[in-house]
């Protein structure tokens, strides 16, 4: 009983220096003259990914007042050197531009992740999300999903997707898909999704479970055949086609989704003033536009959505590896 009463005395004295650092920072940030690093999980100048990161912090940067410098990585394994300097990085001019992969699919891939989002980072807002998609070579005698369910059914294991690597989002989408039909298929790793995809018009695979962006203008130029995206709603980039959801499969959603969050120990009053300018710029026409053109939704919301999303996605994605007997690396 004394250990608890120390503990929740220790916890209000804590939250207590938190309410006062923020009082006390709040009125005096940002800084004109400082500039925010911002951590991106993407190679620099290419890739949807560096785009709507460019998109959004320069939104940002004209709504904040403040330049906005982008800091590239492509894998959670560059994080350790990185964290080493976040515990002092809590004046709010650093901030972590994610995704699902980095935030949630590799930690849960590695027998010692290099973080935790959720010990390490503070959520700020959801900024975007790009559907999964299924799509299929277009010699598959399948136009919806029932017909491709009842194809593998008939011809377990003739049928190969594709994806960007054991492991990745591409192919823990299409294992999902095979875990909530009962079917079978065989699994192609590539060391990218391009060159997947690329064989998949030609036909050397017939099926993937591509992100949107990926396979959009395929699609567009009737190069391969869309089935269903894997998100709760319809894309706007391709209204008619519709969700797993509506073809029976409501459970398996799969999105490439985008979050802000800030080093924890942020203050809450430079993290409320992030997730107000946030939830501004993705109201405008303007950056709607550019994150619509590039096969985006853009999302929204509190701080706390964010982290309850962390929540459900880190169990969601847990499962899936769980039930395709994935070990950890």
């Amino acid at each position: 009983m004394d250990m608890r009463r120390l503990a929740s005395g220790a916890l209000g004295l804590l939250l207590s220096l938190a309410s006062w650092t923020a009082a006390a920072t709040a009125p005096h940030w940002p800084d004109p003259g400082r500039s925010i690093q911002t951590l991106v999980p993407a190679q620099a100048g290419s890739g949807v990914g560096n785009t709507i990161a460019r998109a959004v912090t320069d939104a940002l940067s004209n709504e904040l007042g403040n330049r906005i410098v982008l800091q590239n990585f492509t894998s959670s394994h560059g994080f350790p050197g990185m964290l080493s300097n976040l515990d002092t990085a809590v004046d709010g001019y650093t901030l972590l531009f994610a995704t699902v992969d980095t935030l949630v699919i590799e930690p849960e891939l590695q027998r010692n992740p290099a973080f935790d989002p959720l010990t390490n980072f503070v959520p700020i807002g959801l900024v975007a999300e790009i559907p999964h998609i299924i799509v299929v070579n277009n010699s598959v005698p399948a136009h919806t999903v029932a017909e491709l369910t009842d194809y593998l059914a008939k011809y377990p294991g003739m049928v190969h997707f594709g994806s960007s690597g054991n492991g990745s989002a591409l192919h823990l989408a299409g294992e999902a898909y095979m875990s909530a039909t009962g079917t079978n298929m065989v699994h192609v790793p590539y060391s990218a999704a391009e060159p997947a995809t690329n064989n998949l018009v030609s036909g050397d695979i017939q099926a993937m479970f591509q992100v949107l962006s990926g396979v959009l203008n395929y699609v567009r130029n009737d190069k391969l055949r869309p089935l269903a995206v894997m998100s709760s709603r319809r894309s706007p980039a391709l209204p008619d086609v519709p969700t797993l959801a509506e073809a029976g499969y409501a459970g398996v959603q799969a999105t490439k989704w985008y979050a802000l969050l800030a080093p924890r120990g942020t203050p809450r009053a430079i993290i409320d003033r992030y997730n107000e300018a946030l939830n501004t710029v993705l109201a405008s026409p303007e950056l709607q536009e550019r994150l619509l053109d590039a096969g985006a939704t853009p999302l929204g919301g509190s701080p706390e959505m964010l982290g309850k999303f962390l929540n459900e996605e880190i169990a969601r994605w847990g499962r899936v590896i769980e039930d395709a007997h994935l070990q950890p690396r």
